[in-house]
């Protein structure tokens, strides 16, 4: 957002994970520009969008703004998803996307890994110290050989892991969005997810909501998927429609567009 700008401005504003303290890895100087500096200056904005009803209510216990300038867009998925051939096979597959970080709780699902005896945990993501962290655990537990981080991925390995894990996690316990559920549900793959934050309006009926911490529901949830692979797929590909509509970009496109007319 511009310092000074002549021209009403709108920002939209993804999260305020740097304002909830959940981002302790990154450097001080990015904590304090995206968070209490960019805080700062949403005030100043004509409006603002925000990525969900959660994000609009951390916004609002953060920023003293009046809630009649924030609107709540769901970002689109692109559609590349909906073109994901589903064609799951051989060592059953356990799909994690996104940063290694700590509040996208990778842990969780590695302790439930140690209770499934027959599956491995791919978790694809940019890596950061909590990685070393999750790595040693699956150490501790016995499964390191059945956890693979493969840092970044690029667009096509990661439509390829959508096409052919057995069923995709989202365990966060803070999201502003949750992309990754989003993604998984227009990818037609069977999914389990946290009961946190913004995941519980992303996700809405379409998969199991488990509490994040709760190691015997993860591996339970994962198990019924995994021991009926027909039935889950099915029923993804059920809810697959209901989802690309949901997060079409030309909705998107639309409500932001309406958002900017209004501030104009």
């Amino acid at each position: 957002m511009p310092l000074l700008s002549p021209l009403p401005v709108v920002v939209t504003v993804h999260d305020v994970a740097w304002l909830r303290g959940v981002q302790a890895h990154a450097p001080a100087y990015a904590r304090w520009y995206f968070g209490p500096f960019s805080a700062h200056r949403w005030g100043h904005a004509r409006a603002v969008i925000v990525d969900s009803h959660f994000t609009r209510d951390e916004l609002l216990a953060f920023v003293p703004l009046d809630p009649a300038r924030v609107t709540v867009v769901h970002p689109g998925v692109d559609r590349i998803f909906a073109q994901v051939p589903r064609r799951p096979g051989g060592v059953p597959t356990i799909l994690c996307v996104g940063t290694v970080e700590r509040r996208k709780n990778a842990a969780i699902v590695i302790e439930a890994l140690a209770r499934i005896t027959d599956a491995r945990l791919i978790c694809a993501g940019p890596p950061t110290p909590y990685q070393a962290e999750c790595a040693a655990l699956a150490e501790r537990l016995g499964v390191a050989d059945r956890v693979k981080f493969t840092g970044y991925v690029e667009p096509e390995r990661l439509l390829e892991l959508y096409a052919t894990s057995s069923l995709a996690v989202a365990p966060s316990r803070y999201e502003g969005f949750g992309y990754a559920a989003a993604q998984a549900l227009c990818s037609g793959i069977p999914l389990v997810a946290a009961r946190s934050s913004s995941l519980i309006e992303v996700v809405q009926n379409d998969a199991p909501l488990l509490a994040p911490d709760d190691a015997t529901a993860w591996s339970e949830a994962m198990r019924a998927i995994l021991d009926q692979p027909g039935d889950a797929d099915r029923r993804a590909g059920e809810l697959r429609s209901g989802a690309l509509a949901r997060f079409a970009w030309s909705r998107a496109a639309a409500e932001t567009a309406a958002v900017y007319r209004e501030a104009l």
